[in-house]
């Protein structure tokens, strides 16, 4: 076995084990801790994949800046078990099917890349991770998703105005 795939596997089990105890955690605030660990190791993974300039924004804009805002607005909020609004049937119906059609998501995403890989389009060389091959492929071909999340990110921002202003 070799460093880089001690390594992945580090990575991974950090990673999943992380993402496990986000939703097992019944304390928000360490919630947040864990998902800047799961942050962390996504970008180790990154920089396994010679993508180091991916690796440098996700540490500064997630796992630095986004994760400091949740942790804000988690205070802010001041989450405790007495304020707590009793759970309803039909949030749990809703949840239930957009799990589930999150999953038929990324099986479909797992069935195209497996073709994908099939057909060697997979970029040859190191120049997979380099910002201007990034660049080009973003702009070029994924601009309205990227435009679809640059309005769920603005969505985001004033929906944590509004929750944040207080009631006059």
């Amino acid at each position: 076995m070799s460093i880089t795939e001690i390594l992945f596997w580090f990575l991974t089990v950090l990673a999943l084990g992380g993402a496990v105890l986000v939703v097992a955690s019944r304390n928000p605030v360490y919630s947040i801790l864990w998902l800047i660990v799961v942050f962390f190791a996504i970008s180790g993974h990154y920089i396994l994949l010679n993508a180091q300039f991916l690796s440098i924004v996700n540490i500064i804009v997630y796992a630095g800046a986004i994760m400091v805002l949740f942790l804000f607005v988690v205070m802010l909020m001041n989450l405790n078990a007495e304020s707590e609004p009793p759970r309803r049937n039909n949030l749990i119906f809703a949840s239930l099917v957009s799990g589930c059609s999150l999953m038929l998501v990324i099986i479909g995403a797992l069935r195209s890349s497996e073709e994908f890989i099939k057909s060697n389009k997979v970029l040859a060389g190191g120049e997979a991770g380099l910002i201007k091959v990034l660049g080009k492929t973003l702009f070029n071909e994924y601009v309205i998703p990227f435009e679809i999340s640059s309005v769920l990110f603005l969505s985001a921002m004033i929906g944590a105005v509004v929750i944040a202003r207080k009631e006059q």
